[in-house]
């Protein structure tokens, strides 16, 4: 058997439209990728040569001639590096000069050498002046309508550095606005060390604010660090005001470090407004890596830098390796910690940040013990008497106990409540329920869930009567489906209260065709699991309270006048629940109707 070896074949004119047009996202990352290639050569400069330079880099708009320039003093190249760097894909000088280097604090940024391949993505032609250190006394220019063809001839000697010249196509003519270059470059370029102008404006560079973290903290005062985070957070944050900032350290684990913010804006507990942007030796790679914050953390935004991320090809997403992950969990140590330094030191911070995000920082507490106790005692849950804290409850509650309603508002269960004016907590509310139920696991209390029997059967102190009186009562005030049971509880002036059975409403839910049609089969299955242990047929209970004088003489009437008081207590008890319940056969039209004629026949028999 005969095997023949071939050489793999490429298609230069198609893999050039493919990398060129295909391997960025937007071809606004031309702007880095160009001021990156002029970084690394003024680095590449003073490592090698002996020359006593300034680096610099200025950008040129032109909207008239429908320019862009990005020019630079550094290393420029010969006519050799010309052909095997600048004109071949895939192959850069700066790789082998950076992993020559140990010395970070000469930091190169490129690596796969693809960079140059985004100016032909917003050019219809390129032009490269440069001269290099190596041969002052020779200049080149170089000319490029497309990728995969270019011309180059030798041309007067320059000052050393390289100048690239982008003639503009049409669809990327605003890249020659001055203010959108400026917007770029303030995102893109801001760690830089290497100062970059703008039309040539010496007096500042468009990178002359380092970001907060580099600064020496022992010479800039608490107040201007504060107002410098801020202004660094406004220009990164998409949506919303800065509220207040948390810095990010390197710890043994991790060299990461950059800047946290909450945001200035009221959101939802399932609101996620995450944003970070993450830098890679000093230049912007991912403007959106929201997953290296918590979950939890909807309402965060935050830069940060590494140099230990690894970047993709196209330098705009990074590999989610082990040391993103370890980042992943610095930012979340660092949040934590950051918000509990807030609540214990800015006090006024911290409560603007509670009112915004109350209810994001319930579910967010559940994620991390930790936050949990940081936030206990000053996160509000949602009542029948308004927001309130968990010990604002217990003040108003007895015996620390957390009563929650898991029906909807208004519901049956919370009448004796709202008489006794004890707070009812709304469990159907986002991360309310289990909220209270770690607090008092954590802290101590009870939770009783109303409307379920072990809640009811604590609320209500349940007693025994004879068997005739607790006929006549079940005949005098339930319907099919509804239950008396006997009991005692404050205020003795509230006859009676009526709640549905919770675990009876699931099962009706679960079994109607309805939710048949919404709900997948597995859930389904899982659901009618329950449900069929469920064997009470009761939809309702009537707890009568026999400490009320009504129940009182309710028992001891006869005849028509004991059928008037249970006319009378049925409709006041389904008119106090402010509730219409079909399925419980529960009508509030009709019990304020029978209500009404029995006032009118007592009035009517007072009077004979």
């Amino acid at each position: 058997m005969t095997t023949t070896l071939f050489k793999t074949q490429v298609n230069l004119g198609g893999l050039m439209e493919v990398l060129s047009k295909n391997l960025y996202s937007t071809p606004t990352v031309a702007i880095r990728e160009l001021v990156q290639n002029a970084h690394d050569s003024c680095v590449r400069r003073r490592i090698e040569s002996q020359d006593d330079f300034e680096p610099m880099i200025n950008i040129i708009t032109d909207q008239t001639k429908g320019t862009l320039v990005i020019e630079d003093n550094g290393a420029g190249l010969t006519h050799d590096e010309i052909i095997n760097y600048l004109a071949t894909v895939g192959s850069g000088y700066t790789r082998f000069l950076r992993d020559q280097q140990a010395n970070d604090d000469e930091m190169m940024i490129g690596y796969f050498g693809l960079g140059f391949l985004s100016a032909y993505v917003v050019s219809k032609r390129l032009e490269v002046w440069t001269t290099s250190y190596q041969e002052p006394e020779n200049g080149w220019h170089f000319t490029s309508n497309k990728a995969e063809r270019y011309s180059l001839e030798d041309a007067p000697p320059q000052p050393t550095g390289m100048r690239v010249v982008l003639h503009l196509s049409e669809s990327f003519l605003d890249l020659a606005d001055a203010f959108v270059i400026e917007h770029l470059l303030t995102r893109y370029c801001s760690l830089l060390p290497v100062p970059i102008y703008l039309n040539s404006h010496w007096d500042e560079p468009v990178n002359h604010q380092p970001p907060p973290w580099r600064l020496d903290k022992a010479t800039v005062s608490p107040i201007i660090l504060k107002k410098q985070c801020l202004e660094f957070a406004k220009r990164f944050e998409n949506s919303f005001e800065p509220l207040c900032t948390i810095p990010i350290a390197p710890t043994k684990d991790s060299n990461a470090m950059g800047l946290l913010w909450v945001q200035d804006a009221s959101t939802y507990g399932t609101s996620d407004h995450r944003n970070i942007t993450v830098f890679v030796r000093n230049m912007l790679v991912s403007p959106d890596e929201r997953h290296l914050l918590p979950v939890w953390a909807g309402f965060v935004g935050g830069v940060i830098e590494s140099d230990d991320l690894t970047p993709t090809a196209s330098r705009e997403d990074v590999q989610k390796d082990g040391t993103y992950e370890k980042i992943q969990s610095q930012i979340n140590e660092a949040l934590i910690e950051g918000l509990a330094n807030i609540a214990r030191k800015e006090l006024s911070t911290w409560r603007r940040l509670l009112k915004r995000h109350n209810e994001g920082l319930l579910g967010a507490a559940l994620c991390d013990d930790r936050l949990f106790k940081v936030l206990a005692n000053d996160l509000k849950v949602p009542t029948s008497e308004g927001d309130l804290t968990v010990p604002a409850i217990f003040e108003r509650s007895h015996h620390h106990k957390i009563y929650v309603s898991i029906g909807e508002e208004g519901s049956y269960e919370e009448v004796i409540f709202r008489a006794l004016m004890t707070p009812i907590v709304s469990g159907i509310r986002y991360a309310a329920l289990p909220f209270c139920q770690r607090y008092t696991e954590l802290f101590g209390g009870k939770v009783i869930k109303l409307g379920t029997q072990s809640g009811n059967a604590i609320v209500f102190k349940r007693e025994k009567i004879s068997d005739a009186d607790q006929q006549k009562l079940q005949s005098l005030l339930a319907q099919t489906g509804q239950k008396v049971i006997p009991s005692r509880f404050q205020p003795s002036h509230l006859p009676m209260v009526l709640i549905p059975d919770r675990d009876y409403q699931l099962k009706q839910r679960v079994e109607a065709d309805e939710v048949d049609r919404r709900i997948g089969a597995a859930v389904l299955t899982l659901a009618r699991d329950y449900t069929k242990k469920l064997q009470s047929e009761i939809s309702a209970y009537f707890y009568v309270n026999l400490d009320s004088p009504l129940i009182q003489r309710l028992l001891s009437a006869t005849g028509e006048t004991q059928q008037q008081i249970a006319n009378l207590l049925r409709s006041f008890t389904l008119m106090m629940g402010r509730h219409h319940d079909d399925k419980l056969g529960i009508d509030l039209s009709e019990a304020l109707a029978t209500f009404s004629e029995t006032i009118l026949q007592l009035i009517e028999d007072k009077k004979v």
